[in-house]
């Protein structure tokens, strides 16, 4: 049975493989010595557009539709990380795979970054948590041996869950909103509109 471990970015994997021993180089993935280790590039998966949900959000802007509050939110891949992500999901549901371990950055955006992966692939193997912000060798073997289930950063996914959609709200239903009161294309967006007013 092997042991797949995902990372945030291919530099975090590659030097937690050297860590757990892995190193047969595949495309996409580094296994060996009982483990696979992957990364997800950053984001794979992400919030559906307005567009996407229908409910005539995807016709002409106009106030009408407006304020776009959706009823259940909705995932997608993105179309340049796609080959990745099925990849991964491949991965996860592999039959010699018994566990999984989440080593994506060590905040709330690692943790849903992983997360949205995990739902979307539709996986329901048992995961651990690999809690680590430094790439020494030290510190990712200190790591691995202090592993927590994934449920014990449930609040974390949760308030990164929260911004994603909080953000969502603010930058959709803004932009829009701006857009068709001044007649031209404008972006509003909770951390983007603040900055450039700076």
């Amino acid at each position: 049975m092997s042991i797949l471990i995902i990372g945030e970015k291919p530099n975090v994997g590659k030097a937690i493989s050297t860590v757990v021993g892995a190193d047969k180089v595949q495309k996409g993935y580094i296994e060996g010595n009982g483990y696979i280790v992957s990364w997800c590039v950053g984001h794979l998966v992400g919030l559906k557009f307005p567009n996407d949900y229908g409910n005539g959000w995807d016709q002409k802007w106009s106030f009408s539709q407006l304020p776009m509050i959706p009823d259940k939110w909705q995932f997608t891949v993105t179309d340049k990380t796609k080959g990745q992500f099925n990849l991964l999901k491949s991965l996860m549901n592999r039959a010699d795979v018994s566990e999984i371990i989440c080593a994506t950055d060590a905040d709330r955006e690692g943790e849903c970054i992983f997360r949205y992966v995990y739902n979307m692939a539709r996986c329901s193997k048992p995961v651990r948590r690999l809690w680590v912000s430094s790439l020494e060798e030290s510190a990712i073997r200190s790591a691995l041996n202090n592993m927590k289930p994934m449920s014990a950063y449930d609040c974390l996914y949760n308030a990164g869950f929260a911004r994603a959609r909080a953000d969502w709200l603010v930058g959709m239903n803004g932009s829009r909103l701006t857009s068709v009161r001044y007649g031209s294309k404008l972006n509003i967006g909770r951390v983007q509109t603040p900055t450039l007013t700076i």
